[in-house]
C-alpha cells in the first residue's frame, strides 16, 4: 500500500487500481474511505485509478488537529499527493462530497489539472446544495418501486428534521436497488468516519464568492455527470454546477442515482472515458 506525507506530516495511503495513465479520485461520504468506490464500474480497465484515503479514513492516519477534516484544510493533501506522484498536472476524478474538495484544488491550483470529472458532485463550495425540495421530487420518481411506500414517509421526516436515518429509504440513492447496492450500503457505516464527516463541511470550509471567481477563468475541460433519478444533486443542480465553469458540458445518466458505476457500469465507464480522450488499449469506447 503506497502512503506519502501530507504537509502536516500525516501519512495519507492511496490505492492503485489498473495501468496506463494515472487519474486521481478524491472519495465522497464525506469522509468515506475510498474502498467504496471498487474500480468505477470498469474504469480500470481504460486508466490506472489512484484512489486517495482521505486522512483518517481507510488506511490513512489521523491527523493530530481534527480541524484539518475540513474540506479546505485537505487541499494540500491532494497537492501533496500530486507532488508525490511526479505529475506536472492530472486528470482529476471526484465523487459527490469530494467534488467540493475538487473545486476547492482546481480553484487554487488551476494549472496543475487536465481535466476535471465531477460525478454526482456535491457543490457547496460553489454556495449551492440540495434542498429538501430537489430531494424530494427525485425520490417521487420512484413511485413505481415496491418499496417507495414505505420509504417516502421516512425520508421526508429525516428532511423535515423530525427522524433519524432510516434505512428504509437508502434505496433513494441508488437507481437499482438490488443485492450489488444493498451489500454496497451495508459497508458505509464502517468505512466512514463520522466525527471527520461532521467537521468536513463546517463553518470556514468555503468561500463561494472567491472559488466562483477562480473558476470561471478555469481552462480545463470539465464533466459535470448526473443521476436521473439522484436528488443530491439532481440534474438542474448539476446544470448549474456546469455553469460556474467555462468549459464544462453536462452528462445526465437514465436510470441512475448517486452511484451511477454501480447503476449502469458500461454506460458510466463509456461517459467518463469519452470524456479523458484516452484508454489504456488506446481505443475509445463508442459513447451514445
Amino acid at each position: 500500500m503506497p502512503t506519502f506525507n501530507a504537509p502536516d506530516g500525516t501519512e495519507l495511503a492511496f490505492h492503485v487500481r489498473g495501468e496506463g495513465e494515472p487519474l486521481v479520485v478524491l472519495p465522497g461520504g464525506p469522509m468515506r474511505a475510498s474502498v467504496y468506490l471498487g474500480d468505477l464500474g470498469g474504469l480500470s480497465s481504460h486508466r490506472r485509478l489512484v484512489l486517495l484515503d482521505l486522512r483518517g479514513t481507510g488506511e490513512s492516519a489521523v491527523p493530530v488537529d481534527s480541524g484539518t477534516y475540513r474540506c479546505d484544510r485537505q487541499v494540500g493533501d491532494v497537492e501533496a499527493l500530486r507532488a508525490h506522484m511526479g505529475l506536472d498536472h492530472m486528470d482529476l476524478l471526484a465523487h459527490s462530497a469530494g467534488g467540493s474538495l475538487a473545486m476547492l484544488y482546481a480553484a487554487r491550483y488551476p494549472e496543475r489539472v487536465r481535466r476535471l470529472a465531477l460525478i454526482t458532485a456535491n457543490p457547496s463550495a460553489l454556495g449551492m446544495r440540495a434542498t429538501a425540495e430537489d430531494r424530494l421530487a427525485a425520490a417521487r420518481l420512484r413511485a413505481g418501486e415496491p418499496w417507495f411506500e414505505k420509504a417516502l414517509p421516512a425520508f421526508e421526516a429525516w428532511l423535515a428534521g423530525r427522524g433519524e436515518f432510516d434505512l428504509a429509504f437508502v434505496p433513494f440513492f441508488y437507481g437499482r436497488w438490488d443485492h450489488v447496492a444493498a451489500t454496497h450500503d451495508a459497508a458505509a457505516d464502517a468505512q466512514t468516519n463520522d466525527e471527520a464527516g461532521d467537521v468536513y463541511f463546517s463553518d470556514g470550509a468555503f468561500t463561494p464568492d472567491t472559488t466562483r471567481a477562480a473558476l470561471s477563468h478555469f481552462a480545463a475541460p470539465v464533466l459535470v455527470y448526473a443521476g436521473e433519478l439522484d436528488g443530491n444533486p439532481g440534474p438542474d443542480l448539476a446544470r448549474r454546477t456546469a455553469d460556474a465553469f467555462p468549459h464544462a458540458e453536462l452528462v445526465v445518466q437514465p436510470g441512475a442515482a448517486h452511484y451511477p458505476w454501480l447503476d449502469d457500469p458500461e454506460w458510466f465507464v463509456r461517459r467518463v472515458v469519452a470524456f479523458l480522450g484516452t484508454s489504456r488499449a488506446g481505443v475509445l469506447p463508442t459513447a451514445e
